[in-house]
């Protein structure tokens, strides 16, 4: 039988969790109204895009009222709002395809390329952060403080470019764009290509996948590896002045275990929550990394898209996305319970 205080956390948790998702359908109002109307008001004419300077005043028209581009712009918008509810974000103007096809055809490529990035970022960051925190004010931290400096404000597309013209056309090391060499692509089951290529069973191809995933996900590693180092760095330094550390400290635990015990552990929940807004930015802002690289990504059909001025799949991306970033949240939120039992027994 559930005892009272486990009745009150688990109702509580669900309270949040509810609270959560309402608050989920109302970023997603808010992003699809943003999106709808500003789309509206770009210049241009749908209709003239699609038929070309060929098309004639009565073609015109008719794709108009097809499209419902003859409506106002706020029944276009409620219309949008009750078929999306249904699950119908329109179809496509340029490829023909249902607009949430689209954007889930190419939401792998940028969640591969998004979770290589944060993983290469946290694998890195975190040790180097604790590292650091060892001995502040040393040669050591004061050379990964400078190299995070420079990471946090080095341009992406210049960077991108540089270990692409470095790695790729001068050495000739790695693959300069793409998920696959030429004839060498897998069956596609999960969109991923390292993971088609595991699925495929084939050695070649998995070298190959990767060799391609290397320099897009080391160019958009940077920011978030430098973010995840200094504040680890942070977090470490100022859980290690507090009381319960100098207490193990004094009992003569050996080193390791008070660094990763008492001081990680009580610094994780920054740290879990710098990497959890990062993957959910990561996976919105990919744009550039996925045009450097050639990627058929979420960001790059996204300005494909608005260059082209097709509603429906901008709409569909862009609450997809806000989606994607709010649940990623509420993931992070919820598993502070398990790195802090403070949080449990509250």
């Amino acid at each position: 039988m559930m005892s009272p205080a486990s009745w009150l956390r688990r109702s509580q948790t669900l309270s949040y969790v509810s609270w959560r998702l309402v608050q989920l359908v109302i970023v997603l109002m808010g992003v699809s109204a943003v999106v709808f109307f500003t789309m509206h008001v770009l210049p241009g004419d749908v209709a003239l895009l699609l038929l070309g300077d060929r098309g004639t005043a009565e073609q015109l028209a008719k794709l108009r009222l097809q499209l419902g581009l003859d409506q106002p712009v706020i029944v276009q918008y409620l219309r949008f709002v009750a078929d999306a509810t249904r699950g119908d974000f329109g179809t496509s103007l340029t490829s023909n395809h249902a607009a949430f096809t689209d954007v889930a055809t190419a939401f792998p490529v940028t969640l591969q390329l998004t979770l290589a990035a944060l993983g290469i970022a946290t694998a890195i960051g975190v040790p180097l952060g604790v590292a650091t925190s060892l001995k502040p004010g040393g040669v050591f931290d004061n050379v990964a403080m400078t190299v995070s400096l420079f990471g946090v404000s080095m341009p992406i597309f210049w960077l991108g470019l540089m270990l692409l013209l470095l790695f790729g056309a001068t050495l000739d090391w790695l693959p300069i764009g793409g998920l696959f060499g030429v004839g060498s692509e897998p069956p596609r089951i999960t969109g991923m290509s390292v993971v088609d290529a595991i699925l495929a069973g084939d050695g070649a191809m998995l070298r190959d996948a990767l060799r391609h995933l290397v320099l897009p996900a080391a160019t958009l590693a940077t920011i978030p590896l430098a973010l995840i180092t200094r504040i680890t760095r942070a977090e470490m330094l100022a859980t290690a002045s507090q009381d319960h550390v100098r207490t193990a400290r004094a009992k003569g635990l050996n080193r390791p275990r008070v660094v990763l015990r008492h001081v990680l552990r009580n610094a994780a929940i920054p740290i879990v929550t710098v990497i959890g807004l990062q993957l959910g930015l990561l996976l919105s802002g990919a744009v550039l990394t996925e045009t450097i690289f050639s990627l058929p990504g979420l960001g790059r059909l996204m300005v494909d898209s608005i260059q082209s001025r097709d509603y429906p799949v901008v709409q569909a991306g862009a609450l997809f996305i806000a989606f994607v970033f709010v649940l990623v949240n509420l993931v992070v939120d919820l598993s502070y319970t398990f790195l802090d039992p403070r949080i449990r027994q509250a």
